[in-house]
C-alpha cells in the first residue's frame, strides 16, 4: 500500500473514531512504529487486547500453521481448533459449555439472550427483567448499549430494549431494591474497565450471587476486559471466590485475533437448543488456532504470576512519578488493567494526558474523561514500563505547562 494517509481516513470512514493522527504501521513485543519509523512504548495494548504483545512468535506460528489448512467452514460442521479450544476453556474453569463468536459485545449479546430464555423457560410470567449498573459496557449492539450504563452510548438509538435495571456500582442496597422474582439476569463486570477501572468490593459481588440464587436469575460476569489473565489469574472471579453462571471473555483471548466466548454450565446450556442462536463465523479454525495458542500461553504460573509482579512494579513506578507531577488522585485497579484517577483540579484531562503521551512516543487510553488506563502487554519488559513512564513524565510536564 503506497501514499496511504491519515487523511484518508477522514476522506473514506465512517466518523465514529477519532485516531491519533500518526499511522502504525509495525509492532515487535511492546513497541510500535509508525509510517515515519518513529517508535513508540505500548501501554495501551489495543485496548487489552494484545495479551503478549505485537507479532508475538507462539501467535503468529498457531495462526501461518492453520492459514495453511483450513481458515473457515461455517456452523453445519465442527473443526479441530474450536473443539480444542473449547476444551482448554472448560477444564480451567467453572464453566462446561462454551459459545463462540468473534467479539466481547457478541459474547455479552449470547449471554443475555440465554438469560431471558432461562427466564421463559422458568415458566414465571414476566420473568426477563436485567439488572445492570451504571457506569458499566457492555458492547455496541442495541442489547449490550442498552445494558450499559452509559446514556451517552445509548440515548442516540431509542427505543431501546426495555426491561433493564440500572443501578450504582458497588451498591448492594440498591441491587436488592430491584433484584426480584422477575429479574432473569444480573449482568456485571469484576472491575470496571471503560467506566474509569473500578474494582467490586467482594462484598458486593458475594451479595449478588447470593440474590440471584434466592430468585432463580442467572449471573452474568462480563470478564471481556479481566480475562485471560489481565488481573493475575486466569479469569478476575477466580480473584473473588466468586463464580458466575455465565462468563463472557474476548479482548486477550485471541491475543490480536478477533474472537469472543460465553461461558456457561451444563445447567443453563441447554436452554439454547439447535437454532435458538447462531453465528457465521464464531468459532471458526482460524480464531480458534490462534487463541488456543494465545490461551495457553497465558495460562501458566510464569506469566500469571509475571502479571502480579509487574503490577507492583507499574504501581511503585506510577507513585514515583506522582510525587514529582502529583496529578494523579488515586491509582487503582488488578494485575496490567490501572487507572490513574485524575485530582479534580484536572478533571476533563485525561484525554489531553494521552494526545501528549503520543507525542512522545507512549501510547496510552482512558476510561472516562477523568482516568488514564494502561492495558498493555502481560509480558511487558521491565525496561519498557521504565521507558514509558519516563515518556509519561515528558506528557505530565505539559500539563502543568
Amino acid at each position: 500500500m503506497t501514499n496511504i494517509t491519515r487523511n484518508d481516513f477522514d476522506q473514506y470512514m465512517v466518523p465514529v473514531f477519532a485516531p491519533a493522527k500518526f499511522i502504525p504501521v509495525r509492532g515487535e513485543g511492546s513497541r510500535i512504529w509508525d509510517q515515519k519509523n518513529k517508535e513508540y512504548i505500548d501501554f495501551a495494548g489495543g485496548i487489552a487486547v494484545n495479551a503478549l504483545g505485537h507479532a508475538h512468535p507462539v501467535a503468529v506460528k498457531a495462526l501461518t500453521e492453520q492459514a495453511q489448512k483450513l481458515w473457515h467452514v461455517g456452523n453445519g460442521y465442527t473443526n479441530e481448533p474450536v473443539l480444542h479450544l473449547a476444551k482448554l476453556l472448560t477444564e480451567n474453569t467453572f464453566a462446561d459449555k462454551v459459545f463462540f463468536c468473534n467479539s466481547g459485545a457478541e459474547a455479552n449479546e449470547a449471554a443475555l439472550k440465554l438469560a431471558r430464555k432461562v427466564g421463559l423457560d422458568s415458566g414465571i410470567a414476566g420473568k426477563n427483567g436485567i439488572v445492570a449498573f451504571k457506569n458499566a459496557f457492555h458492547g455496541r449492539t442495541l442489547f449490550t448499549v442498552s445494558a450499559g450504563g452509559q446514556p451517552k452510548y445509548s440515548q442516540d438509538f431509542a427505543p431501546l430494549p426495555n426491561g433493564i435495571s440500572h443501578v450504582a456500582y458497588n451498591d448492594l442496597e440498591a441491587a436488592k431494591a430491584v433484584i426480584n422474582e422477575q429479574t432473569c439476569a444480573v449482568i456485571v463486570e469484576p472491575i470496571q474497565g471503560e467506566g474509569g477501572v473500578i474494582p467490586a468490593d467482594i462484598e458486593f459481588l458475594k451479595g449478588l450471587r447470593e440474590l440471584c440464587d434466592e430468585i432463580g436469575a442467572v449471573l452474568i460476569f462480563d470478564e471481556v476486559q479481566t480475562g485471560v489473565g489481565r488481573t493475575g489469574a486466569l479469569y478476575a472471579y477466580m480473584n473473588y471466590g466468586i463464580t458466575p453462571d455465565v462468563l463472557t471473555t474476548a479482548k486477550a483471548l485471541g491475543g490480536g485475533f478477533p474472537v469472543g466466548a460465553m461461558l456457561t454450565t451444563d445447567k443453563f446450556a441447554p436452554h439454547f437448543s439447535v437454532g435458538t442462536h447462531g453465528t457465521t463465523y464464531g468459532g471458526n479454525p482460524l480464531a480458534s488456532a490462534v487463541a488456543s495458542a494465545v490461551f495457553e500461553y497465558i495460562n501458566t504460573p510464569d506469566v500469571l504470576e509475571g502479571v502480579k509482579n509487574r503490577h507492583q512494579y507499574f504501581l511503585n513506578a506510577l507513585n514515583t512519578l506522582n510525587a514529582e507531577y502529583p496529578v494523579f488522585e488515586e491509582i487503582r485497579g488488578q494485575g496490567l488493567l490501572i487507572g490513574c484517577a485524575l485530582k479534580a483540579e484536572y478533571a476533563g484531562k485525561a484525554k489531553d494526558i494521552t494526545t501528549w503521551a503520543g507525542e512522545e512516543g507512549l501510547l496510552a487510553l482512558i476510561a472516562g474523561p477523568n482516568v488514564v488506563r494502561f492495558t498493555p502487554s502481560l509480558i511487558i519488559p521491565e525496561q519498557d514500563i521504565d521507558e514509558g513512564i519516563a515518556r509519561l513524565k515528558r506528557a505530565l510536564a505539559k500539563l502543568g505547562q
